[in-house]
């Protein structure tokens, strides 16, 4: 059976028609839980340095406690375009050395137009995982967006290597940016 160009481009289309809002084509509503099953917690100690401690065990209800506080805070970045409360619920989860959650809070920061904010959030984003396809992604819009489109196409570079094809959303998102086809 012979497969039609047509076949993909229908589907982007699609898939883009049927978002509210156009982040909504690029970022994943449910990220991996967290490996631990309560956030980081600083204790200080006599001694007067802080440390951390984290617990391993996985009961499912923590797992469900952070997904929901991410759909909240997803509903009210994506749907509502409230960034500042958006943050407010990422950072109350108490996870903010997840990949997915450094990268909402960055992308949020982004949008106020918080551009120091958004680049430490980036950043930590991928000190949890240097290769976030979304962070990167969401990095090179920022760098687009501060002028400096070889940094940008850096970053592009760096999505497709992490897919391995230039048919990814947060790819294509990216490539449209730099293109100057899309805002974001």
């Amino acid at each position: 059976m012979r497969k039609s160009p047509l076949l993909p481009a229908a589907i982007l289309l699609s898939a883009a028609v049927g978002a509210p809002h156009p982040a909504k084509a690029v970022e994943g509503q449910s990220p991996a839980a967290p490996q631990t099953t309560q956030p980081p917690q600083t204790t200080q100690p006599s001694s007067g340095t802080a440390t951390t401690k984290q617990k391993t065990k996985k009961p499912k209800t923590q797992n469900n406690s952070f997904l929901d506080g991410w759909h909240k805070a997803y509903a009210l970045i994506y749907d509502k375009a409230d960034y500042v409360d958006g943050i407010a619920a990422l950072r109350a989860m108490g996870y903010d050395d997840n990949a997915d959650v450094a990268t909402l809070i960055g992308y949020a920061s982004r949008k106020l137009g918080r551009y120091d904010d958004a680049k430490l959030w980036y950043d930590r984003a991928l000190a949890a995982d240097p290769n976030h396809a979304q962070t990167r992604s969401y990095y090179g819009m920022w760098h687009a967006e501060q002028g400096n489109l070889l940094k940008a196409k850096d970053d592009l570079e760096k999505v497709r290597q992490i897919c391995g094809n230039t048919e990814c959303h947060e790819y294509v998102a990216l490539k449209e940016v730099i293109d100057g086809t899309r805002t974001y």
